[in-house]
């Protein structure tokens, strides 16, 4: 019974690790944008940070579908996930686009989706510790 809990929590760590990663990301993603105005190094800045972004969608995925895997929790995390990826595929596809006027509200809402996913998993995590969780 120790080696699952230990399992579960191994996991459920790897899932706040990737959503923090990709919530970072996402804001690393703003600053460079910002950058993209008044420097040089702004275009470049923000081309590393979307690949970065990108594959940390990619791992928020994987993070999910491992998460769910061992504990027999539900499903859900992986659709949140697998809509992130979805999101960060047109943000990349506006960027390349040049639609400012679309690509940035959608940054934005990828930014405040990723910190609400964050504050859910780290609550989830303090509820089970607390054994409050219903």
């Amino acid at each position: 019974m120790a080696v699952q809990t230990t399992a579960e929590q191994r996991s459920f760590s790897f899932l706040q690790v990737a959503i923090a990663l990709q919530t970072l990301a996402i804001f690393f993603q703003a600053v460079t944008a910002g950058l993209l105005l008044s420097s040089s190094h702004g275009e470049v800045l923000h081309g590393v940070g979307a690949r970065v972004m990108y594959g940390a969608s990619m791992l928020y995925v994987l993070a999910a579908i491992l998460a769910w895997r061992p504990g027999g929790r539900s499903p859900r995390p992986i659709l949140y996930a697998s809509g992130f990826l979805v999101l960060a595929s047109v943000q990349v596809v506006l960027g390349i686009a040049h639609k400012p006027s679309l690509h940035v509200p959608l940054g934005v809402l990828m930014f405040g989706l990723s910190m609400l996913a964050l504050g859910q998993v780290l609550y989830a995590r303090m509820s089970e510790r607390s054994g409050t969780r219903q």
